[in-house]
């Protein structure tokens, strides 16, 4: 009898060992399978990633019938006289460089000096922003002179800066159509 209890005992360690070995291959086929789903999701992930950065960085354009842009510089001549240049779907018209004193309340002077271009619809446009320069120059200058420092800080200020001169040199030019203004150099001292 005592044997049949010893038996029974190990009968039984022997299916609590074959149950460890059962579990230690599910642990191994589970982590296996963890592995396999992170490389998965890893490369899934570097995927999107590659393609975001193919079409944030204009590579698709063409395969998408994107227009082709491309900067230039307008440049001014050795006369002082703005130039212009075309590409792609607009023409780009350079205004004369304007230095303005900045609103600093009394204190020490601060100078903005500032390059910009014009994008505009066609090349007959140019000729009307010619004829309305001295009032494009005018609405230029009384805007940058209330400007404060605090104003162009940041790319906030960038950019309201942009939409404010944009929003100027369109009632200025009037018969023209002017879509965009370029920002060439901007110096603040």
């Amino acid at each position: 009898m005592a044997d049949d209890e010893f038996e029974e005992e190990d009968s039984a360690v022997d299916e609590e060992s074959d149950g460890e070995e059962n579990d230690d291959e599910g642990e191994g086929s589970r982590g296996s399978n963890k592995k396999l789903l992170i490389i998965i999701g890893l490369v899934v992930l570097l995927l999107i990633g590659a393609a975001a950065a193919v079409f944030f960085t204009g590579l698709l354009d063409p395969l998408f019938g994107g227009a082709e842009t491309s900067s230039g510089s307008g440049g001014e001549g050795k006369d002082g006289a703005a130039e212009k240049e075309e590409v792609g779907g607009g023409v780009f018209y350079a205004l004369p460089e304007m230095i303005v004193t900045l609103n600093t309340g009394g204190r020490k002077p601060v100078f903005l000096k500032i390059k910009v271009s014009l994008e505009v619809q066609s090349s007959d446009d140019i000729s009307k922003l010619q004829a309305t320069m001295p009032r494009i120059v005018d609405k230029f200058q009384v805007y940058l002179r209330e400007l404060r420092i605090d104003d162009l800080k940041g790319s906030a200020g960038m950019y309201r800066l942009r939409e404010e001169l944009l929003a100027r040199v369109k009632v200025a030019a009037h018969p023209a159509k002017v879509n965009a203004v370029l920002f060439k150099e901007m110096l603040v001292q």
